[in-house]
């Protein structure tokens, strides 16, 4: 085992990953002493995860680096009911199709950042709950595992007395049975793969200890469980799939340009906890890094190497090569270096677009684009020399977009200033 001599808790409370954790003092001497199994739960919500799973998966490489062996359950099964885990209202219910399609994409996903192949770590494995849960009657299941719940003790659960206590909705018994379901999850891998820890976000503590007691109830021994902090973003909110500009780990969803620039704008005080869950860069070098940064008068370089870094990690290096290309040369102007697939990502999601027809006059492009409010703002910003096609100056007011302006016949790029941009797209 790979370590021996370190404690994995230790090197997660370092990083701040450590929410919550079940009998520390016992856990830490089984990881010590021998290789354990773990697992963590992904259920298939959409057909991509986004970085608020990066979490999770990557303290799962941290157990394996440390020779334990990952478990990554995919909820086929769990991903038809919905986890209730602080949601104000239940989620809509997908097709059985539909959530399998989307379990085989985030299958691809996560085999990205854990080994699954013989190497130097203990491998890991996928699951999917799918596969027993469908095949266990409704009868067994609450004659075998239902008498273990006490409603009483379920409904006392954050989760589910936050939504209990919403008048104008509550919780049906649909979402009400997940606890059940998740914590079935638990004692069947205990059973079937002799897993001992289950991880999750701090939301699915409930759960979790859930788990560890039917363990204890049907089988009379101790399983743990450990929970990381919610990836949130600066206003507090959880980064979801339900929440506005999710920055997704599928770059036909996310663009790698967008996913680097979003950690190129990570707040000063939110960089330095992001270098630590995301990178493995050493704490005590984060910290010098943090030092440096307060006494520069300069932009802290925290942010550009997070946004290397974590943007390497999911696209690897052509992803961010492409992200720092055409982050450089949209920032100075140099367009023409820019190519149709370097355009594809900007039409995509990466800065705003508008469909325009020929024949429209500068002034017009630039009301409709939002980059002015007015003609006549408009009129006032091409004779200040503020305005750009192409990163070519424009002084004449009265301009007409011509043929010329098309980048491979279809792209015209738009520029306020020096930071507002626009792609126009020619109908």
């Amino acid at each position: 085992m790979n370590n021996k001599n370190i404690d994995i808790i230790q090197r997660l409370y370092e990083r701040n990953l450590i929410a919550q954790i079940t009998n520390q003092e016992a856990l830490i001497k089984i990881l010590k002493s021998k290789s354990i199994t773990l697992y963590c739960g992904f259920d298939p919500t959409s057909d991509s995860l986004h970085i608020g799973h990066l979490v999770p998966l990557l303290c799962l490489r941290q157990f394996q680096t440390f020779g334990h062996r990952p478990i990554i359950l995919l909820g086929g099964g769990t991903g038809l009911i919905g986890d209730p885990s602080f949601r104000d209202s239940e989620r809509k219910p997908n097709l059985i199709e539909t959530i399998q399609k989307w379990t085989e994409k985030i299958k691809y996903q996560v085999s990205l950042f854990v080994d699954f192949s013989h190497s130097q770590y203990s491998q890991a494995c996928i699951v999917n709950n799918y596969d027993w849960l469908s095949s266990i009657s409704l009868l067994t299941f609450l004659r075998d595992i239902g008498k273990f719940f006490s409603v009483n003790k379920m409904i006392n659960k954050d989760a589910i007395k936050k939504r209990l206590q919403q008048n104008n909705y509550g919780i049906s018994y649909t979402e009400f049975s997940y606890n059940l379901l998740q914590s079935y999850d638990f004692t069947y891998l205990h059973k079937n793969y002799n897993a001992i820890l289950q991880i999750g976000g701090s939301d699915q503590w409930g759960n979790i200890t859930s788990g560890i007691d039917l363990i204890h109830r049907i089988y009379k021994r101790t399983a743990y469980g450990l929970t990381m902090p919610l990836l949130t973003k600066s206003d507090n909110t959880k980064f979801g799939k339900t929440e506005k500009h999710t920055i997704w780990l599928d770059a036909k969803k996310t663009s790698p340009y967008t996913f680097y620039q979003y950690w190129i704008n990570t707040s000063d005080t939110e960089v330095y906890r992001f270098l630590k869950f995301f990178t493995n860069i050493d704490v005590d070098t984060i910290n010098i890094l943090k030092k440096e940064d307060k006494m520069k008068n300069t932009k802290p370089q925290a942010q550009i190497i997070l946004a290397e870094e974590i943007t390497r990690l999911v696209h690897g290096k052509s992803g961010l090569k492409t992200a720092q290309k055409i982050t450089s040369n949209l920032f100075t102007g140099k367009i023409h270096k820019l190519t149709l697939d370097d355009f594809e990502q900007l039409f995509q999601d990466g800065i705003p677009t508008v469909p325009l027809k020929a024949g429209i006059t500068l002034q017009q492009a630039l009301v409709e684009s939002k980059l002015v409010a007015s003609r006549a703002q408009a009129r006032e910003l091409i004779l200040s020399n503020s305005i750009t096609i192409n990163s070519k100056k424009q002084l004449k007011t009265e301009y007409i977009f011509c043929a010329t302006d098309r980048l491979y016949d279809r792209f015209t790029l738009l520029r306020r200033g020096k930071k507002h941009h626009c792609l126009i797209t020619w109908e």
